[in-house]
């Protein structure tokens, strides 16, 4: 059996257990080629709807709810209770630490015999870094996660709402010939337009999670814009039109 044909008999199952026990069903964390793959399977009339959170605002890599009826008013992510937590990894001493990347952090908890799919988003910062993770997990985490590459570090769950972080975002202004996808990556990332057609035919830009390949796909005002292997940016508006007829937008690029 194919790996596509794997992950759909999977979203499958999940789907009709939530409707056949009426219970609340998750999967575990999508990446954007699962969930842009997700979003092309039909669930009309199964009594079933899917929503995905990853346990922050703006999570690139999320989990799956599979809603029955019976849980139709539940809209917050809070209400649906996602099976998530969310660690806060700091070294012990902060003078001595090395400068971690996004690859060691998650290098560390791979090499523990973690599956991929149990881990979402890695936030990186000068302090440490928070993990998003299957909620079956954190106690482990907790217990065995005490050194990323030579620092040691103290691993604490983060409970509080209020603690979550936050997505920092800069600010990018610029004008393009035509708010196409293509040109818009280019501002986005620095670089040409000609540049970003590889990642685009090559399946590896998502908007809003589901993937595209046109070139020439026009954008609209709020667009999630994530490209694999460049980062991540949010589409804000076009804020005038030049004399010369070029567009003048604004983007909200995540650090």
């Amino acid at each position: 059996m194919e790996k596509n044909d794997i992950f759909e008999k999977r979203m499958t199952e999940l789907s009709k257990k939530a409707y056949y026990k009426d219970i609340l069903t998750y999967s575990d964390f999508l990446d954007l080629n699962e969930q842009s793959k997700l979003s092309c399977l039909s669930f009309q009339n199964t009594g079933i709807t899917v929503k995905t959170f990853g346990g922050y605002e703006s999570a690139e890599r999320q989990m799956a709810a599979f809603v029955p009826d019976a849980f139709s008013y539940a809209c917050e992510p809070e209400e649906l209770a996602y099976p998530i937590s969310c660690l806060r990894i700091q070294p012990l001493n902060q003078k001595f630490a090395e400068a971690l990347t996004h690859r060691d952090y998650l290098g560390a908890i791979l090499n523990l015999g973690v599956e991929r799919s149990k881990v979402g988003d890695i936030l990186v910062s000068q302090e440490g870094a928070y993990i998003f993770c299957h909620a079956s997990m954190e106690a482990f985490f907790l217990d065995e996660i005490t050194r990323i590459r030579h620092t040691s570090v103290k691993v604490t769950p983060v409970y509080s709402k209020e603690e979550l972080p936050k997505p920092r975002r800069e600010e990018i202004s610029g004008t393009v010939a035509s708010p196409r996808l293509d040109s818009i990556i280019a501002l986005a990332f620095h670089t040409s337009r000609s540049s970003m057609i590889s990642y685009i035919e090559g399946g590896k830009v998502f908007v809003n999670g589901k993937n595209v390949v046109s070139n020439g796909y026009s954008l609209k005002d709020g667009d999630i814009i994530s490209v694999r292997g460049k980062g991540k940016f949010q589409f804000g508006t076009i804020k005038n039109i030049t004399k010369k007829n070029r567009y003048q937008v604004v983007l909200y690029k995540y650090c």
